[in-house]
């Protein structure tokens, strides 16, 4: 049987990768691509498909909240996550949102075709290693770990912050006001019980909570 298969993500080298995959691999047809995420909601609604690989960083409604609305609306297509975000901490929140594999773009050559296999028949993907960094955070005790606390978008914030992002480029982001983002991160402080951004930032690289590498190049997103 085919696995149809949609492809959603901003930029357009990425897709004409991941579509060059799954053209030269036996048993897969991508059934449509969208590039934001009111885009791949419509795509979602709308085509015949089993599968929807899912960019996390998308203009528009993007992420996690998207992630959610897709489960809630189409039940029935199976997600498999593709982003450039290593930390696990990511990983666990998109599967308690619904998604049904993970895999970062820098495995997606090597692995695509294996979780998209996995995940369409109703199984659940997640590479060794990020599988590893799961496991270690099980062990860990809850109360040792401030960030856990923090929403979805709480911890988007966070990330944005750590990275260097300006309350500015955080609002243009995530479509909210700068006011919207200055409370978020008010918030994230109490929840934290954090100082200030900067012990954000220690706390974030103590805890391994970013990428290896932050930079969110073209050349980065390149199979």
């Amino acid at each position: 049987m085919t696995i149809k298969v949609l492809i959603a993500d901003d930029h357009a080298m990425v897709r004409e990768g991941l579509r060059h995959i799954l053209d030269n691999a036996h048993g897969f047809e991508v059934a449509g691509e969208a590039r934001d995420g009111a885009s791949t909601l419509q795509l979602a609604r709308s085509a015949d498909a089993q599968v929807l690989v899912l960019d996390l960083s998308m203009p528009g409604r993007h992420g996690l909240e998207l992630l959610k609305q897709i489960k809630e609306e189409t039940p029935a297509l199976r997600i498999l996550v593709l982003t450039m975000h290593a930390e696990q901490q990511y990983a666990s929140r998109a599967f308690k949102a619904g998604a049904s594999g993970y895999l970062t773009k820098e495995s997606a050559s090597a692995e695509l075709v294996a979780a998209l296999s996995k995940v369409a028949a109703g199984g659940a993907y997640v590479s060794l290693a990020m599988a590893e960094r799961m496991a270690q955070s099980l062990a860990e005790p809850a109360d040792a770990l401030p960030h856990q606390r923090l929403s979805d978008r709480e911890f988007e914030v966070f990330r944005r912050l750590c990275v260097g992002e300006s309350i500015n480029e955080i609002g243009d982001a995530l479509c909210v006001s700068a006011k919207t983002v200055s409370t978020y991160k008010a918030r994230i402080l109490e929840k934290m019980h954090m100082p200030h951004e900067a012990a954000l930032v220690r706390y974030a690289v103590r805890h391994k909570l970013l990428d290896d590498d932050s930079d969110d190049s073209e050349e980065s997103r390149d199979f």
